[in-house]
């Protein structure tokens, strides 16, 4: 988000405002239309859970009251790099925002039990997207409903007016303390039970007794947490914000089996805290599958715009606002793209378009669960142009951001120096999230990514992904000099357990004369780069110079078993092309690929039995030339008990 010092006229905010006004005066008949214009299955009660497409086992009653088990699990596949909740159930990256001095990662999260349900804001803080500092929930469950996605805005100017005058305003230091939430109540309620102090944080596993699999406790021992004395200090406070006469604010979603509004909230304190508007929802259409606001200032027509999905009806609906409590219909999009059941998590920005100079085209983002091609939760993503009313596609094609499966739910940054595009994506897949092999927490993020389009070589807009910052990560490059690989040959190197790294390559393929069948090592030859343990596990990556096409194979990976985990996926590279980049970062249970400069990305969960210690790099039957090869171990970031 930009300063905006040419404001429009107020002759032309007043206007608009009556016509806001006038535009929630008859709220009544907007929500009799939507209700006609929206299929049933949308509008009928999800039981006692909120309407979506994934239940939540931590609503059943018993669950936030069992004991936390830990087992070896949860420290084998703890990453180093990527941010992971200290316990619980974390899923969808929400308000995030850089408010000058700190980035801000709130998400959905559930602190009672590592399965979905009770949902709650979590949050965290960085300075540099890797070293995250945990702060207390930002917005709780109340009984208005649980707090599903929404975003943060940087409220500069007070369009809101929820913020009182500086002048006449408390200290950042004179704040006062937080009333107790829901969820430090029920905390106290089942700390009988649970031996746990009220905390808005739940105790995480660096607070636990070494605990793993024994003769007498054969899947780890009940987690038994030390005193309130004997806990670390808190994390620091997060850093106040640059006088301004506004601040932080966030629109998200209530959620009830009954209906699903968007509430506004503000912070006192620099995004610690939210406190909600008195007089939410601010945005109530009578759906209860209307959820994921994401909020966004357009400069070119002086106002707010809301991007939200009507899940059930595959619609996104585009709202207009000049002070972020009253909002105005201005248009739908869809359905298009994926069938799918639900569409979730909206995002609309503007991306440049690579070696353009600077043309620019909008990107819309939808998240379908389930509906994915590969199987279960899916980012599909629209190229076309957005005039402050209305999303026009260019064309009929979608994209997907993801070749595997285990991206979900992205969200962009807001106010980013330079307009850059970063973005987090939940790192699962809502087929089989809830039954991975770690048990005292579950869910992560991928690594923070940046975002363009480029032209492929059919002239194509592709979305282009990649890793933002790793070089500030890199240890000691590990030696592994490689120019060339004889056909039918391989070379290899030990790499560090308990330690995430960064492979970076090219190859290219001999060409091969006689391009016949021969037997698994493909027409033209194969290339593969393959991690492995003296166990007989490997996770492979390979390249097809025939049909110029890269798979990942983690089928060969024993610690997860389950009917949705797909062990093997594929992506088409340049059409008729032996050559490809590659750069691939592996961290405990969380691998991610991007190809060809980040024109092909694949987000994948794997699960070794045990640690990969070995990389080998193949040739089949045509050899193979390496350029710019270089192996790095990555500094842990993470403040999290990992394998080493």
């Amino acid at each position: 988000m930009t300063d905006r010092n040419d404001r429009p006229e107020l002759g032309r905010r007043t206007a608009l405002a009556s016509i806001l006004a006038a535009g929630a005066a008859v709220g009544s008949s907007r929500i009799a239309r939507a209700a006609e214009e929206t299929p049933m299955s949308a509008m009928t009660p999800h039981h006692d859970e909120p309407s979506n497409s994934h239940q939540e086992p931590g609503n059943h009653p018993g669950i936030a009251s069992q004991p936390v088990v830990r087992t070896q699990s949860d420290y084998l596949y703890r990453p180093t790099v990527h941010f992971s909740p200290q316990t619980g159930f974390m899923n969808d990256p929400n308000g995030l925002i850089f408010d000058g001095q700190t980035y801000h990662l709130y998400y959905q999260y559930d602190p009672f039990a590592p399965y979905a349900g009770q949902v709650h804001w979590g949050h965290a803080t960085s300075t540099d997207l890797y070293t995250w500092q945990d702060q207390p929930i930002a917005i709780d469950q109340t009984a208005a409903g649980e707090a599903y996605s929404g975003c943060v805005v940087l409220d500069r100017n007070n369009d809101s007016g929820l913020f009182p005058p500086k002048e006449n305003s408390p200290t950042q230091g004179d704040i006062p303390p937080a009333p107790k939430t829901a969820t430090q109540a029920a905390v106290e309620a089942l700390a009988p039970g649970l031996t746990k102090a009220a905390s808005d944080v739940p105790f995480s596993p660096e607070n636990m007794d070494v605990l793993g699999p024994g003769t007498n406790a054969p899947f780890g021992h009940v987690f038994d947490p030390p005193t309130t004395a004997e806990l670390p200090p808190a994390a620091p406070s997060v850093q106040p914000l640059p006088s301004m006469p506004g601040g932080l604010v966030a629109l998200y979603t209530r959620a009830t089996p009954q209906k699903q509004t968007q509430y506004l909230a503000w912070s006192p304190d620099g995004g610690k805290r939210f406190i909600d508007y008195e007089h939410n929802p601010v945005l109530d259409i009578g759906l209860n599958s209307f959820r994921d606001p994401k909020v966004f200032w357009h400069e070119p027509s002086g106002k707010w715009v809301m991007v939200v999905v009507k899940a059930r009806a595959h619609r996104v609906a585009f709202y207009g606002s000049i002070d972020l409590k009253h909002w105005m219909h201005l248009s739908d999009f869809g359905p298009a793209g994926l069938f799918g059941v639900d569409y979730e998590c909206p995002n609309l920005i503007e991306l440049q378009v690579e070696d353009e100079g600077k043309t620019s085209r909008w990107v819309l983002f939808v998240s379908v669960n389930p509906g994915g091609p590969q199987g279960g939760s899916v980012t599909q993503y629209f190229v076309g142009d957005f005039d402050g009313e209305r999303f026009i596609p260019e064309n009929t094609v979608i994209g997907l951001t993801d070749f595997a499966k285990d991206s979900y739910a992205m969200q962009v940054y807001e106010n980013m120096p330079g307009n850059e595009a970063v973005y987090f994506a939940w790192f699962g897949n809502w087929q089989y999230c809830e039954e991975v092999p770690n048990r005292s927490w579950r869910g992560l993020m991928t690594l923070p990514r940046t975002l363009s389009l480029r032209r492929d070589d059919m002239n194509w807009l592709r979305l282009v992904q990649r890793p933002r910052g790793l070089e500030t990560l890199r240890g000691e490059q590990i030696p592994f000099r490689v120019e060339r690989i004889a056909a039918q040959s391989g070379v290899q190197v030990s790499i560090p357990t308990g330690q995430a790294i960064e492979l970076s390559l090219t190859v290219t393929v001999d060409e091969r004369r006689n391009p016949q069948p021969d037997g698994n090592k493909g027409r033209a030859g194969r290339f593969l780069i393959v991690f492995s343990n003296g166990q007989g596990e490997s996770l492979s990556i390979g390249f097809d110079a025939f049909s110029a096409q890269l798979w990942l194979d983690r089928g060969d990976l024993h610690g997860f078993s389950q009917p949705f985990f797909t062990e093997r996926f594929s992506t088409p590279l340049t059409a008729n092309s032996r050559r490809f980049s590659l750069k691939l970062v592996l961290d405990a249970c969380a691998l991610e690929i991007f190809i060809n400069d980040g024109l092909s990305v694949g987000t994948a969960l794997v699960f070794p039995a045990s640690p990969l210690d070995t990389l080998s790099l193949q040739a089949t039957n045509a050899g193979a030339t390496i350029e710019n090869l270089s192996l790095y171990p990555l500094r842990k970031t993470m403040d999290r008990p990992t394998a080493v």
